[in-house]
């Protein structure tokens, strides 16, 4: 059965096992003002798409592209779950938003992510996204990696 992504509630019980994961794996690796986490109420606001992934109709991956409204947006809280990877599903769950990205008038894709988390580095250099500054609110932070890519 092939990998089904779609645009979801992120409270929902497969989701929340999800983040906190997500939460722990980061409070293992960052300290707490490196953490720029967001929690779940933030995910639903009206300038939030987020996506889930499911694999057999298990919920096993998740990610949110938030608009800035100044034609980027943001990836935030993309996570798989550890069982599920080998099956491509942050490739996929990245496609899905740069394709709705596009569809929606975006015109970059920007994210943080941190310096010891090289199996994200490396899908996101892979999909053509490229290191730039602290963008929005974020401050220089050694820790950091800031990226971008155009989708227009």
């Amino acid at each position: 059965m092939p990998v089904v992504i779609e645009k979801e509630s992120p409270r929902q019980t497969g989701v929340l096992r999800l983040l906190e994961q997500s939460d722990a794996y980061a409070q293992s690796l960052y300290p707490a003002e490196s953490n720029h986490l967001v929690d779940v109420s933030a995910l639903e606001k009206p300038s939030v798409a987020f996506f889930v992934a499911r694999h057999e109709g298990e919920i096993v991956g998740c990610c949110a592209l938030v608009d800035a409204g100044d034609g980027s947006a943001e990836i935030k809280r993309m996570f798989v779950d550890p069982q599920a990877r080998g099956l491509k599903i942050g490739r996929k769950l990245l496609e899905h938003l740069e394709v709705h990205g596009r569809d929606s008038g975006v015109s970059a894709i920007r994210l943080e992510t941190g310096i010891y988390q090289p199996e994200a580095i490396g899908l996101y250099k892979t999909a053509g996204y490229v290191e730039i500054g602290p963008f929005g609110s974020y401050q220089p932070d050694p820790l950091s990696l800031f990226m971008e890519k155009a989708i227009a």
